[in-house]
């Protein structure tokens, strides 16, 4: 093998690392925590946090469907970032406002009436940029139950884990509002703003899925190789003279 090639070789697999490293996704994820977090416990404050993976855009909108055995109108707003409005959707809620700044996590906590006779709560979450990207953190575990552990893959919807009700415990009866008006119907302005997580199980990114910084990792190979290319041809145009 000539010294161009094998130069040419190590300049292509150095080009090649450069691009595996970069393109690893961030381990950005939704998580959630609660001091109550135990089933049939009522007035349970949850907290959740959605970490940022953009590196252009900030968040300005958490949407979050909840699980079975919490409707929508047994949960009220706790805190969030200043500016935020939060609105009851069919199956869920949203938490909006004003993009954050770039890379800034988005922290929040909402009131849950009462939380169910459950093991764990998987609470699908689709977060929104200001440029429009959304981060889907729906996923469930392989077997189907709403553990959204993902065994370390995808995008795993986050997850409560409940330990097993208080002795004596028992289901208080539904909210009046609920019993009233059943499930409420989301605004025009809800329905358009995120889209909804059943279509949002097989769409996919307008960039394909690929973060920023994959993209310049790519960039960053392709100037490596054809720097290396360039050398090779004039280190071979000069031995020839």
């Amino acid at each position: 093998m000539s010294r161009i090639t094998r130069r040419l070789s190590v300049a292509a697999a150095a080009a090649a690392t450069a691009v595996l490293c970069t393109a690893v996704p961030a381990a950005a994820h939704v998580e959630v925590e609660s001091d109550h977090a135990q089933a049939l416990a009522e007035n349970a404050e949850l907290a959740f946090t959605a970490e940022s993976e953009s590196a252009t855009a900030g968040i300005s909108q958490i949407r979050v469907v909840l699980p079975e055995g919490i409707a929508p109108s047994d949960v009220t707003y706790g805190k969030g970032p200043e500016g935020w409005k939060f609105s009851v959707t069919d199956d869920g809620y949203t938490v909006k406002g004003a993009a954050l700044k770039v890379g800034a996590d988005a922290e929040y906590s909402v009131v849950v009436r009462q939380l169910p006779d459950a093991k764990e709560l998987a609470f699908k979450t689709l977060q929104t940029y200001g440029d429009g990207k959304v981060d889907r953190w729906i996923e469930l575990d392989e077997g189907g139950d709403d553990d959204g552990h993902g065994h370390g893959e995808g995008n795993p919807a986050p997850v409560l884990e409940l330990k097993a009700a208080a002795p004596g415990a028992t289901p208080v009866a539904p909210s009046p509002s609920a019993a009233a008006s059943g499930s409420p119907t989301p605004t025009a302005e809800e329905s358009s703003a995120a889209p909804a997580p059943q279509a949002a199980d097989t769409e996919q990114d307008d960039d394909g899925g690929l973060s920023t910084g994959v993209w310049i990792g790519l960039a960053a190979a392709v100037v490596v190789v054809a720097a290396a290319v360039a050398f090779a041809v004039r280190r071979r145009g000069g031995a020839r003279q």
